[in-house]
């Protein structure tokens, strides 16, 4: 682990020899504590970065190759997205502070839902276009979004983060049963071993691992639960042979962007929730860092979001949000300089042009990754909740609000056929928790605190899961 940042580092500012104060966050770190501290940024969130397009490529049935591109193609993205965050172009774009920028997973529920209405080679086209259109709208509100953000206080936010994760578990649990539903063997003990060993390391590894090690759990259990499956040839890395070693992503590698509207819909609901995410991000790392973040720098931020998530899809990209881990990185570390962060996000950038590492990762047995999925969307869940703890539980109302809400976001999982005889295009949107759950949870929350009380109540402070 980056030891935390001594002496002048520490306090609110530091003073560069024969020049001006410089703030912690602008500070140019000597490479011996920039490496270190740039690579737990990156292991916080390389197993967050890969998973949307690992469960999009499954739920499309890509092969290996388009599998690997896909990984690649987030990879990218999210390392431009970071350096447009933390360098920024001055009143334009990026709110310059160590913030992360990536794929969000708050957009895999919907976009498995536009992929299951849509006929195989239309799938990843119709989510494409959905994202497209999404970035647009995060541009288009960004600036006036801190007046709406009054419609999206925990109470809200912690039911979509709780769905997250609760509607996205039976992908790993799929995942542990081998991937493949239509296997003979689907669902074999030798898959299900492999899946608890993987679970086992991960626990031990958080139990007994010590800094930097217990920070990088994740891939420890990932890399030693492949190890694992050699022997029982249940590793294959055909992959690596046949993947090029470096490669830019090719524009529209899986089809023209179709623009449908319930997909839109559903895409665009999402992106409010990840921009709420990203103010609370922003919020909460402007504190830890002892800089204010204003309105204009909540938009420049919220510009970066739009113009990643609207421009990913032409490489392969999906939703680009904060990622709330690495915000817990810099405060516990107490490293706050951007460029560290921005270190991370150019090294991210370079993964994504060397295609031979993303073959690396679509090697990783199925199993191994359900054993890691469930630690990772189960975690998820857990940040909901937490906020959900702070969100003034002791009201009736929002007992109700909740209760509620969590009802139809779980209506989805728990009876896949509920919405069979509805539209295609209320399927698309009802169909995915995370839609149905946000549209109650915003519905509701005007109906018990906004509509008919003077003036709208006040949300309680945005907090960051």
């Amino acid at each position: 682990m980056a030891t935390p940042a001594q002496g002048p580092a520490e306090g609110p500012c530091s003073t560069a020899p024969g020049g001006p104060e410089v703030h912690p966050v602008d500070q140019k770190l000597h490479p011996s504590r920039l490496v270190p501290a740039a690579l737990q940024h990156i292991a916080a969130m390389y197993a967050g970065v890969v998973t949307p397009p690992l469960i999009i490529g499954q739920a499309v049935r890509l092969d290996t190759a388009g599998q690997t591109r896909l990984i690649a193609a987030s990879l990218l993205i999210a390392g431009v997205a970071t350096l447009l965050q933390t360098l920024g172009v001055k009143g334009f774009v990026g709110n310059r502070l160590p913030f992360v920028n990536a794929a969000s997973s708050a957009g895999i529920a919907p976009m498995l839902a536009i992929a299951e209405t849509n006929a195989t080679g239309d799938q990843l086209p119709a989510i494409y276009g959905a994202v497209m259109v999404a970035g647009v709208f995060c541009l288009a509100i960004g600036p006036f979004f801190g007046k709406l953000l009054r419609f999206f206080p925990p109470l809200v936010t912690g039911v979509v983060i709780t769905l997250i994760g609760v509607t996205l578990m039976p992908v790993p649990v799929a995942w542990a049963q081998g991937g493949d539903k239509t296997a003979a063997d689907f669902g074999s003990m030798k898959y299900l071993a492999l899946a608890a060993f993987t679970l086992v390391v991960i626990l031990l590894i958080q139990r007994f691992g010590r800094g930097f090690v217990r920070q990088v759990a994740l891939l420890l259990g990932l890399l030693i639960g492949t190890l694992a499956a050699i022997p029982f040839g249940m590793a294959d890395f055909g992959a690596l042979g046949s993947a090029p070693v470096a490669a830019l992503p090719t524009p529209f590698a899986f089809g023209a962007p179709e623009f449908q509207p319930a997909a839109i819909i559903s895409l665009c609901l999402v992106t409010l929730v990840l921009m709420t995410e990203s103010s609370a991000g922003m919020l909460a790392i402007g504190e830890i860092c002892g800089r204010e973040t204003d309105g204009r720098t909540i938009t420049r931020g919220l510009r970066t979001d739009g113009l990643a998530t609207l421009l990913g899809p032409v490489f392969g990209g999906f939703p680009t949000s904060a990622f709330a881990q690495n915000v817990g990185v810099v405060s516990l570390t107490k490293v706050r300089s951007r460029y560290v962060v921005a270190a991370a996000g150019g090294a991210l950038l370079v993964l994504g042009v060397f295609p031979v590492l993303g073959a690396v990762v679509s090697t990783v047995p199925m199993p191994v990754l359900g054993g890691a999925g469930i630690v990772l969307f189960g975690s998820i869940a857990v940040s909901g909740i937490r906020t959900l703890s702070e969100a003034g539980l002791d009201d009736s109302s929002n007992i109700i609000l909740v209760a509620v809400s969590l009802g139809a976001g779980i209506i989805p999982l728990a009876a896949p056929t509920f919405y069979a005889d509805f539209p295609a295009w209320e399927q698309t949107v009802l169909g995915s928790g995370i839609s149905a759950g946000a549209l109650v949870a915003v519905a509701l929350n005007l109906f018990f605190h906004h509509l008919g009380t003077r003036g709208g109540a006040s949300a309680p402070a945005l907090k960051s899961s």
